[in-house]
């Protein structure tokens, strides 16, 4: 079974796009704090890249930003490819199912700016999934 669970920051505004087939896919990239540091004291990071489709890609879209806070479920490939630099590198990729936001929304506009951020929003598929 491949499932994996992360929660992390994004590390830029999605990319939407839509396939030549009507699809709509958004992608993003989503940082995850280690709890070890680095041995100058620094903080380490995991960098997931999420790709999400249809229903989910448009919430994702049209709520996540830079620095917003996921938690994103869904199955992880990891793929090798060769850098500019000539090095080996490899990212992970997820395939999402589920992305929670757990950023709080923005202060509505009534004045005070004091009003409570709503609860985390969670967002689910079902069906549109492409296969």
């Amino acid at each position: 079974m491949n499932h994996l669970m992360i929660t992390g920051n994004l590390t830029r505004d999605p990319e939407t796009r839509t396939t030549s087939d009507g699809k709509t896919v958004c992608n993003f990239t989503v940082a995850v704090n280690r709890k070890a540091k680095k041995e100058n004291g620094e903080s380490e990071a995991d960098f997931f890249r999420v790709a999400t489709w249809s229903g989910l890609a448009e919430a994702c879209a049209k709520h996540l930003s830079k620095g917003k806070k996921v938690c994103v479920v869904g199955s992880v490939s990891l793929n090798t490819y060769q850098g500019q630099d000539g090095t080996p590198r490899a990212s992970m990729n997820v395939f999402a199912q589920d992305v929670e936001f757990l950023s709080p929304r923005g202060p509505v506009d009534s004045g005070t700016g004091n009003e409570p951020a709503p609860a985390a929003t969670p967002v689910d598929v079902g069906d549109e999934l492409p296969f």
